[in-house]
């Protein structure tokens, strides 16, 4: 009897191991970047859904204020809106109604038209993953001085312009609004916000906006497509308070069907590393008003006519050189892709112990970004 017992033992050893042999060469294969092996490889990501909050990296840090004690979890139940009376179940009613610490999930597949933009409150999270929620056709998303947000796993697109009219805030009172251009997301004097593994495409104005002095900002694993002015940096080249602005762009797939503004960016310094730029039609990366750059390992794709160069400058370029610095550091160009610099040594991101991340060989780019977008999420494994 001992001997079978053992047998049995034994066996189920041999049956685990044979499991977790093939779970790690399916891992070896996934060939994660440094956000998605954070998270991706547990098979139980839905019963332990804010490990996601300790998965950022760059200027964002670590979303550790948007987990911990006094967490609500919220569930979208109903796509109808009401910008001013928000009902229970519905996105708005979690995200500007609801205070504290909210975690939003989505009940099922959702096509959310808004009626006025979404003003977002503090350390909120909306997390789509596991179903297909696509907010689009009318009004989307605006961060209007709030902190400690994270928004993934959504498809936002089809974004309109909005009059001014009323809204419910972030702090669950309604409020005037002012004209808001038709952008997928909109950042307007916030920090420390999170955007990952978001599909953004074809919006009236723009896709992302991080303007009016917001700053500590991470944008990752988006797939950006189908967009003439794609991101902007910096609110006008008057506004100087975006001196300060700090925002890491890393490991999104941009294209196809972009024309520019990949970013654009004014006043602040961008660490732009490991992303995918599938062509453009004016240019990749460009800037006005003595930005930094570092752009480090991206894998540049020219189209097959039209521009090659990757960077455009406002106005002369020849002139306040000093003040300055569009710097590349071992990125890769294809099909005639060229990089202009304005300095040969660039300003480092000076990222501390929570913000700080490996850049890899640009030949791994592809690889990289190959999950870029909203993912498709088994409702039994992993992503």
């Amino acid at each position: 009897m001992a001997s079978q017992g053992m047998n049995v033992i034994l066996n189920r050893f041999v049956f685990v191991g044979a499991i977790m042999t093939l779970y790690a060469a399916s891992l070896s294969a996934y060939n994660m970047n440094a956000i998605d092996n954070c998270w991706r490889w547990n098979p139980e990501w839905r019963r332990h859904r804010q490990q996601l909050a300790t998965c950022s990296v760059g200027y964002a840090g670590k979303m550790s204020n948007n987990i911990g004690k006094g967490l609500i979890h919220y569930k979208v139940t109903d796509p109808s809106d009401n910008p001013i009376i928000p009902k229970p179940g519905t996105l708005r009613y979690g995200a500007s109604v609801i205070q504290g610490k909210v975690w939003i999930t989505f009940q099922r597949d959702m096509h959310i038209k808004l009626q006025r933009p979404l003003l977002i409150s503090s350390f909120t999270t909306l997390d789509g993953r596991g179903v297909n929620v696509h907010i689009a056709d009318n009004a989307c998303l605006l961060i209007f001085k709030t902190s400690n947000i994270i928004i993934h796993g959504l498809r936002i697109h089809h974004c309109k312009p909005q009059g001014p009219g009323s809204v419910m805030g972030p702090e669950g009172k309604v409020i005037p609004l002012g004209h808001v251009d038709g952008d997928a997301i909109r950042l307007v004097t916030a920090s420390k916000i999170w955007i990952d593994h978001n599909t953004l495409y074809d919006c009236q104005d723009g896709l992302l906006d991080v303007t009016r002095g917001s700053t500590d900002v991470t944008i990752s694993n988006n797939w950006f497509r189908e967009q003439n002015k794609v991101m902007l940096l910096g609110h006008d080249d008057g506004y100087i308070r975006d001196r300060n602005m700090k925002v890491t762009v890393v490991y999104n797939h941009f294209g196809p069907q972009c024309s520019q503004r990949m970013p654009r960016i004014r006043h602040g310094y961008a660490h732009v590393a490991n992303n995918l730029y599938m062509g453009w039609v004016q240019y990749a990366i460009g800037g006005s008003k003595a930005p930094s750059l570092k752009s480090e390992a991206n894998l540049f794709i020219a189209p097959k006519s039209g521009s090659k160069e990757v960077t455009w400058r406002k106005g002369n370029p020849e002139e306040n050189v000093e003040t300055w610095e569009f710097y590349s550091a071992r990125d890769v160009f294809e099909n005639g892709a060229f990089f202009r610099e304005t300095k040969s040594v660039g300003a480092k991101p000076n990222y501390n112990q929570e913000q700080i991340f490996k850049v890899v060989d640009a030949k791994y780019v592809r690889s990289l970004t190959k999950s870029s977008g909203a993912l498709r999420c088994s409702r039994t494994s992993r992503c």
